[in-house]
């Protein structure tokens, strides 16, 4: 064992002070939080996307989307964003998308005769 005598122990030791020298700190102070948020924001002004498995998908269930259709599909996913979700169902029709909101793409698609579960999402928009 070590012979240090108790009473040669410093009984505190310094802390040194981080706030004086953090300029990151101070640097995002800066910069007003709306313009923070609108910058990390993705924006949802490019066209709506299909990912692989949900071409299959509407091929394989003969879902063919009408113009209209479509165009409330983006309102719908336009409407998630706004609200902050993440992976939404929309519903148009009697047709059922699940939209990765974040990347904008439609993950798979649903029609009336198909199984009614569906997990993994945050939100829900009916058109």
């Amino acid at each position: 064992m070590s012979n240090i005598p108790v009473n040669k122990i410093p009984s505190q030791l310094p802390v040194p002070n981080r706030l004086s020298n953090n300029t990151a700190a101070k640097s995002a102070a800066a910069v007003p939080f709306h313009e923070i948020l609108k910058s990390k924001q993705v924006s949802m002004t490019s066209e709506l996307k299909f990912s692989k498995h949900a071409n299959e998908r509407l091929a394989s269930r003969n879902i063919d989307l009408s113009e209209d259709q479509y165009r409330r599909l983006e309102m719908g996913a336009r409407m998630a964003y706004e609200k902050g979700i993440r992976e939404s169902l929309v519903m148009v029709d009697d047709l059922a998308f699940i939209v990765n909101i974040k990347n904008n793409t439609v993950i798979t698609a649903v029609n009336e005769g198909e199984e009614k579960v569906f997990t993994n999402i945050d939100g829900a928009v009916i058109i």
